[in-house]
């Protein structure tokens, strides 16, 4: 899946940047969210930004789903709050090792 989307900075406690899923692929992963979660609604994903391949977990917020992007991510691809750079996602499966 592909798509463009935002860069925002979540100033919380743990503060972090993420990308928030538009609601036409929001709506495909939560239909597959079932298959894949390992709880709380967080979806394992392998998400790609340029040159830049990274697996993390997108998880629930305000009806939409948010991918955090990591700092090594957004210093690579030289990204900052405010940048639209094209995500492919792919769903990961979940396992316990």
């Amino acid at each position: 899946m592909e798509f463009a989307g935002e860069i925002w900075y979540w100033h919380g406690p743990a503060p972090w940047y993420f990308i928030t899923v538009p609601e036409d692929e929001s709506t495909y992963f939560e239909a597959e969210a079932n298959f894949v979660t390992y709880g709380w609604g967080m979806i394992p994903v392998q998400a790609e930004i340029g040159d830049s391949v990274w697996d993390t977990s997108m998880f629930p917020k305000d009806g939409r789903y948010i991918l955090p992007v990591k700092a090594a991510v957004r210093r690579a691809e030289e990204l900052d709050d405010g940048d639209v750079p094209t995500v492919r996602l792919r769903l990961r499966s979940w396992s316990v090792s």
